[in-house]
């Protein structure tokens, strides 16, 4: 029996762009989103070794301090060529300052070491990992994926992190270059896209009322 979120929620990111796709998505089932910078809650060390570990001490940590219940992602793009790099290693490629033009550069570069060229040896996808975790320790997982092709040059100035360079099978715009809608969301309006879309619809139909 999957516990039902109600009330306010802390979002338990300080990643900017993470925090509007998950207001958005939160939005339409009438829950209260409070972003854990907003309470000024620190950010607990991601000791884990796969996203799902690493989504889970975020939200647990940001639910025992807030006292509610908190809403936690942890996702990165993995590539095939790479070994599945940079993987749960995905925000720190792009260093203290952010810039993830520099971890698409890195990502571009080790393509090009391993002479990855055609859409074929340029396959990845990425994964997101959210966990819902309440005061108590009850935690809730659920996980998203989507395939897709790495392009050079990036292309879009829309998303953030690797979006520019991701190129989901059966499309012809990169994340960077479609509307928030279009990339996450969810039925009637959009197709539930991206990563954190399709991981989301599975938490919405286990937690979350219908409006």
């Amino acid at each position: 029996m999957h516990r039902q979120i109600t009330g306010r929620l802390v979002i338990a990111t300080h990643n900017k762009g993470k925090l509007a796709e998950m207001r958005e998505l939160l939005a339409r089932h009438g829950v209260e989103a409070v972003a854990a910078a907003d309470l000024k809650l620190p950010e607990p060390e991601e000791t884990g070794t796969s996203f799902g570990a690493n989504a889970h001490i975020k939200a647990e940590a940001a639910a025992r301090a807030a006292g509610l219940p908190a809403f936690a992602d942890d996702s990165g793009l993995a590539v095939d060529a790479l070994d599945g790099a940079p993987g749960i290693y995905s925000a720190r490629w792009a260093g203290d300052t952010k810039d993830f033009r520099h971890a698409m550069e890195r990502v571009e570069a080790g393509l090009r070491e391993r002479d990855a060229f055609t859409p074929e040896q340029r396959k990845a996808h990425f994964v997101s990992a959210l966990c819902v975790a309440w005061p108590d320790g009850y935690a809730e997982e659920f996980e998203g994926r989507v395939d897709g092709t790495l392009v050079w040059p990036p292309r879009g100035e829309r998303g953030f992190g690797y979006d520019p360079m991701f190129l989901p099978d059966g499309f012809d715009q990169t994340f960077g270059e479609m509307t928030s809608e279009q990339k996450h969301g969810l039925p009637p309006n959009g197709q539930g896209l991206s990563h954190r879309a399709r991981a989301f619809a599975k938490l919405a139909e286990a937690c979350l009322e219908r409006r």
